[in-house]
């Protein structure tokens, strides 16, 4: 009886710490979700034919962790052509919009550029040209980026479309006319690995223009 009081309580006890890792190892992989990063400093420019006042909402699915101007469920400013705009909420002046937030989603890496660490602005200027990019829009991607992927070995490189503007959604009222969100995710590498090489196309700039770019390191 004795023996088999002792078992029922060592398996009870067993059973218990199962149970607790189990439990824990859910919790670790959906802190840990691969799917899950930060989207980081995208920062939105409006270029309208005329001094309009102009709403923009951002929905990121994961939500929005900084702003700047702060967000209040939108901004609200008036924007002229040559890129400024007044926020209607402070009356200040500013260049671009700036938010943060954490993604739920899962980049495409399946083609790109691989490139060394320390080729990342040359390559950068040359891409974002190439994308539509203006001088201003990417000398500001690339004092942020090349920075933080100059000490690696090789990136590789991909921009995003489809994946990112599902996890970030834009809302722009008056509708602009054209529209370029750059994204660019990267993945730091410690050896060249072979990947297609991405096809790039040139955006055109017709009308009310809004521009956007940002990135993301995937782990």
């Amino acid at each position: 009886m004795v023996k088999w009081i002792t078992k029922k309580i060592l398996w009870t006890v067993v059973s218990i710490l199962a149970g607790a890792a189990i439990i824990f190892a859910l919790f670790y992989f959906i802190e840990d979700d691969p799917a899950t990063c930060i989207l980081a400093k995208p920062v939105i420019y409006l270029y309208p034919e005329a001094a309009t006042d102009v709403e923009i909402t951002v929905d990121c699915n994961g939500g929005l962790d900084f702003t700047y101007p702060e967000y209040n469920a939108g901004w609200h400013v008036t924007a002229y052509p040559d890129g400024r705009m007044i926020n209607r909420a402070d009356g200040r002046e500013y260049s671009y919009l700036f938010w943060e937030g954490k993604g739920h989603t899962e980049f495409d890496m399946s083609s790109g550029f691989v490139v060394k660490g320390s080729d990342t602005a040359v390559f950068l200027r040359e891409k974002l040209e190439l994308l539509g990019l203006s001088p201003k829009e990417y000398n500001e991607f690339i004092v942020y980026w090349a920075p933080l992927m100059r000490d690696h070995a090789y990136n590789l490189i991909s921009f995003q479309s489809d994946a990112y503007t599902e996890a970030a959604k834009l809302d722009v009222s008056p509708v602009p006319d054209s529209v370029l969100r750059v994204f660019m995710a990267y993945k730091a590498l410690g050896e060249p690995v072979e990947v297609p090489e991405q096809r790039l196309e040139t955006f055109q700039r017709i009308g009310f223009t809004v521009v956007e770019w940002g990135g993301a390191e995937v782990k």
